[in-house]
């Protein structure tokens, strides 16, 4: 049986790996998506990460998509009660739907809940920070949310150190939910912006930790080496910022560590994430059975002190 954590105090235990569910309905049809997630819970993982706003970006699509091909997977597969469902809210989904308004996240969530064919929700996460709007607000509909069933735990999405420390404090202080997970930006490429104030304020508190962007948009895997290689992908572009000395040295550390425990660089950058101190599991997508098998192995994956400090030392800087 694969190895569960608990996320945070929130009573949830989730596997070391969570399916990013941004590709569904996007990239991957319906079919894929579906031969993905049952080849994901067949593996005994139960951790399925996904947003009302995906994949609003498409072309043609209004957002909604991953959630709707989520639904109709649980509804025919029957899995519901075997997997811990996460979505977000807040991001611009047209007109007045964005933010983290009490009548507005009231309103989102059941449009989640529509979509996901479910009455509830494992962990709702506010996608961004609204400024406009006081944490209390927020946390008000969250609470109003919990006691209603609909929800079991929040999370906070892409907030800085001062404003999660800063909602913690309220929740604390006037009885209401409190984050229980923090979804930061968080791999071997992007280390400081986590781990400089964030990674102290979630251990201290602990919070649940799922980073997004895992394999740094690819980059990780090893597929893209030079400018030449940027073509492989629609995510290619994204990645051109890494072809530099720091990025170089990772791969190669990658390409070590990856032969020694005959394994895949996608593998190993994942296993270390699971290894680090204070994380839960970090987000990986996969649009085929072939790509999550191959995600799937670092759950089993343990990394060696060698190993880990020769990736410490090359993504240092």
């Amino acid at each position: 049986m694969s190895e569960k954590r608990k996320l945070g105090r929130s009573g949830l235990e989730v596997s070391t790996l969570c399916l990013g569910g941004n590709v569904f309905g996007w990239t991957a049809d319906e079919a894929a998506s579906f031969a993905v997630l049952d080849a994901y819970v067949d593996a005994g993982l139960n951790f399925i990460d996904t947003a009302d706003i995906y994949s609003r970006w498409a072309p043609g699509h209004q957002g909604g998509e991953s959630e709707t091909v989520l639904g109709k997977w649980m509804k025919r597969s029957g899995t519901r009660a075997k997997v811990i469902i996460a979505t977000k809210v807040g991001m611009d989904m047209g007109g007045d739907k964005k933010g983290l308004g009490k009548a507005y996240i009231l309103r989102a969530a059941e449009d989640s809940l529509r979509r996901l064919e479910t009455d509830y929700i494992d962990l709702y996460q506010s996608h961004q920070d609204d400024p406009n709007t006081p944490l209390e607000e927020t946390l008000e509909a969250y609470d109003q949310l919990i006691r209603a069933g609909k929800v079991k735990a929040i999370g906070a999405s892409n907030y800085q150190a001062g404003r999660l420390r800063e909602a913690l404090n309220i929740s604390k202080e006037k009885g209401l939910p409190r984050y229980e997970s923090l979804q930061p930006h968080y791999n071997l490429m992007e280390r400081a912006g986590y781990e400089a104030e964030l990674e102290p304020l979630c251990r201290g508190e602990n919070l649940g930790v799922i980073p997004y962007f895992a394999l740094a948009s690819g980059f990780l895997t090893g597929k893209y080496r030079s400018e030449a290689d940027l073509g492989k992908s629609p995510r290619g572009g994204s990645v051109k910022k890494y072809l530099n000395d720091r990025g170089f040295a990772v791969l190669k550390a990658l390409d070590d560590v990856a032969a020694g425990h005959k394994t895949t660089q996608a593998a190993v950058a994942l296993a270390w994430l699971i290894a680090r101190p204070g994380i839960t599991a970090p987000i990986a997508s996969a649009t085929s059975v072939a790509q999550l098998k191959e995600l799937v192995t670092a759950t089993e994956l343990k990394l060696d002190s060698g190993s880990l400090e020769a990736l410490n030392k090359a993504s240092a800087g």
